[in-house]
């Protein structure tokens, strides 16, 4: 059995940037306040996901779930969390790739079987939902109560606990019908899975709380870690299944020809700049790659600065190898979050405001060069462009810390389809045209992976090039790839 309540609002606006999938936490630790910690681990996660949050506990075979709309401050309250009770809990962020942005999406989805209950938490976005869905359906699983991806993933673990498999060859025998992006946390009355795709597409690591080597977290980034006090392991290994018990934790490699094929995205922009991934900091890669971005790129300018906050990291590693002295000429509002009350007609006018602030005295004659992460469509930059230039910018320069985006994601990011990407549209020129520069230029593939410091062909690079480690199934492609070909940069 379980309770769940949930109240929502109505659903955000949509930015102009590439927007992760989800954030992913689980927690065995009996004897202590899982939900609250929960809490915390997915308050570190919110950038991953800030249209609705989840957390089921589980106490024996009863499962307390609470789910809403909004952020994990706004789900959550006090005395919520108070009442959910038990040994582990399974938390999620979402930010909807698969399925639309409504309350009977929100995760973790939950399933009920001979076993007893499962909640299980996903980030990624599978590329044979349709062939999945079909397959429960021969099986007798058409009652999906959800548009989601990860609902089907639960279904599929259920139908096969239910025809008599444990939770782990029922979690294995599932995942093969899969084909795609999933890093997975599942609670169970039993114990707690984590798991990855062959390719390891999207990012799950392992903690132990400090001092409790029996208490383990699983999470999407090791920032959720720091905040609760845990002590990071190793991260989850792509075709890997961990499972976690009183007992410790067991691990099987259920993919043998798992193929290491991380986002690096998720090193660019959307993992946290304090989160850590190949033994450092993704805010030292950052700066590694604002390094490089000035050597392949230089620009005569009297100030470096960043797009709040995502593009700093770049800017100050374009500033120390550029000579250029870096300042900040946009301050962010912090505090307006992902805003439900639509803006004003005379706001939307007035541009980017609400959240960027550019600085005039610090911007007032100067040449100066702005670094980001990324352009998508093109329309925020060309906002921010007119901010500086209407502060007193007197020239403005664009530096991109990645290459161009060319093509959609099909593994957990919410891109545009093909001919919403300005970069699959435009030439270079153009671009710097429509968002008014004086010039632009772009950090090469090369150059971004050589900055890993890691293998190249571990990396997924596939909205910079095209070549899709998992393969997309045609009617699933020919829905984002409409253009005939992409323009030369």
């Amino acid at each position: 059995m379980f309770d769940s309540d949930a109240n929502f609002p109505s659903e955000p606006i949509s930015p102009d940037k590439p927007e992760e999938a989800c954030g992913v936490f689980g927690l065995y630790a009996p004897e202590e306040e899982v939900a609250k910690l929960t809490y915390f681990g997915l308050y570190a996660l919110q950038h991953r996901g800030q249209e609705s949050a989840g957390i089921a506990v589980f106490e024996g075979d009863n499962v307390h779930l609470h789910k809403d709309m909004g952020l994990v401050s706004q789900v959550f309250k006090e005395s919520t969390l108070h009442e959910m009770v038990g040994a582990l809990a399974v938390g999620h962020n979402r930010y909807s790739t698969t399925g639309s942005s409504h309350r009977v999406n929100a995760q973790p989805a939950l399933v009920q079987t001979r076993l007893g209950p499962l909640a299980l938490a996903h980030n990624g976005n599978l590329v044979n939902t349709q062939e999945l869905k079909q397959e429960l359906e021969r099986r007798g699983c058409g009652d999906f109560l959800t548009t989601t991806d990860s609902e089907m993933i639960a279904v599929a673990v259920g139908q096969a606990v239910d025809n008599g498999q444990d939770w782990l060859t029922a979690a294995a025998s599932a995942f093969e019908l899969c084909h795609g992006a999933y890093s997975l946390v599942i609670g169970t009355p039993a114990g707690l899975i984590g798991a990855r795709d062959p390719q390891g597409v999207r990012p799950l690591v392992i903690g132990v709380l400090e001092g409790a080597p029996d208490r383990y977290v699983l999470a999407s980034e090791t920032c959720a870690l720091d905040i609760i006090g845990a002590v990071y392991l190793r991260d989850v290994a792509p075709g890997e299944l961990v499972w976690i018990t009183e007992s410790g934790l067991e691990s099987r490699q259920w993919a043998p020809e798992a193929a290491r094929k991380l986002c690096v995205f998720e090193m660019i922009y959307f993992a946290r700049p304090d989160s850590v991934m190949h033994e450092e900091s993704l805010y030292t890669y950052r700066m590694r790659i604002g390094q490089q971005l000035a050597k392949e790129c230089p620009a005569e300018a009297d100030l470096v600065m960043g797009v709040p906050d995502s593009g700093i990291p770049a800017a100050i590693g374009f500033s120390q190898a550029s000579g250029i002295p870096y300042a900040e000429g946009l301050i962010k509002n912090r505090y307006v979050g992902r805003t439900f009350i639509q803006p004003t007609q005379h706001m939307r006018e007035s541009g980017i405001r609400m959240k960027l602030n550019p600085l005039r005295d610090v911007l007032q004659g100067k040449r100066v060069i702005i670094v980001d992460d990324s352009i998508v469509r093109g329309t925020t930059s060309r906002k921010i462009v007119r901010a500086l230039r209407e502060a007193g910018a007197v020239e403005v320069h664009m530096r991109i810390s990645s290459p161009p985006v060319t093509h959609p994601c099909f593994y957990g990011i919410d891109t545009d389809n093909q001919n919403q990407l300005i970069a699959a549209k435009l030439t270079l020129e153009e671009i710097r045209q429509q968002i008014e520069v004086d010039s632009l230029a772009y950090l090469t593939q090369a150059g971004m992976l050589q900055a890993t410091g890691e293998d190249p062909q571990l990396f997924c690079s596939a909205c910079f090039n095209g070549n899709y480690p998992i393969p997309i199934p045609d009617p699933v492609k020919r829905s984002k790839l409409i253009l005939e070909s992409v323009s030369s940069q």
